[in-house]
């Protein structure tokens, strides 16, 4: 036999779908009421209903982005270009589950400003997940100071090398092309494939 929800749970529920169903019927005033939920989900479910409607402002984003729940300031992330002036940067130094998010959103919008904070985070932080993310925002963005924490990403574990090299095809120098081909010989065979790729090379090597 399995024990019921306790009735919180199931009113929780309740009020998430029914923010959810807001956005597809174009109810603005139940999608904001929803942003004011005591439940984190209720809340990510208004901004989503909002973002769907188009109508999430400048001031919604701040208050998700400043939301207690990391869940929810994570959401917020994953919104990205759709979440109108939202200061991602912000979130830079939150919750691990939170900057591998905001790193993801910095990159989407190619945000400059971020570069110095997304090269620190790519060269120095303790989670792999974050330092991955960076050097992926950091190849988004495209700019020639976060060159050098993209090449350094190449000497980490596998899946930042496979980050770093997709990185590096937002950079034409001679350095990158000769990282790259040493990438050709790299003992991981996803990065000699993912190498072969940004270099327009056709033959598999694994």
């Amino acid at each position: 036999m399995t024990t019921p929800a306790p009735k919180a749970l199931i009113d929780a529920a309740r009020r998430q779908g029914q923010a959810s169903l807001a956005g597809h019927c174009g109810d603005e005033s139940s999608a904001r009421r929803a942003l004011c939920d005591p439940e984190a989900r209720v809340r990510c479910a208004g901004l989503g209903a909002l973002v769907r409607m188009g109508r999430a402002t400048p001031q919604d984003a701040a208050l998700i982005i400043e939301d207690v729940d990391p869940h929810a300031r994570r959401y917020a992330c994953e919104m990205g270009s759709k979440l109108p002036g939202a200061n991602f940067a912000t979130l830079l130094t939150d919750d691990d589950m939170v900057v591998e998010a905001a790193c993801f959103a910095l990159g989407e919008l190619r945000d400059l400003n971020a570069v110095p904070a997304l090269v620190r985070i790519a060269s120095e932080h303790a989670n792999p997940l974050c330092r991955e993310s960076a050097v992926a925002a950091l190849g988004a963005i495209g700019d020639q100071r976060g060159l050098p924490a993209i090449l350094s990403a190449l000497g980490t574990t596998p899946q930042i090398r496979r980050r770093a090299v997709i990185a590096l095809a937002a950079f034409e120098t001679d350095e990158c092309e000769a990282a790259l081909r040493r990438c050709l010989k790299d003992r991981d065979w996803q990065v000699r494939q993912a190498a072969q790729d940004v270099l327009g090379l056709t033959t598999p090597d694994r």
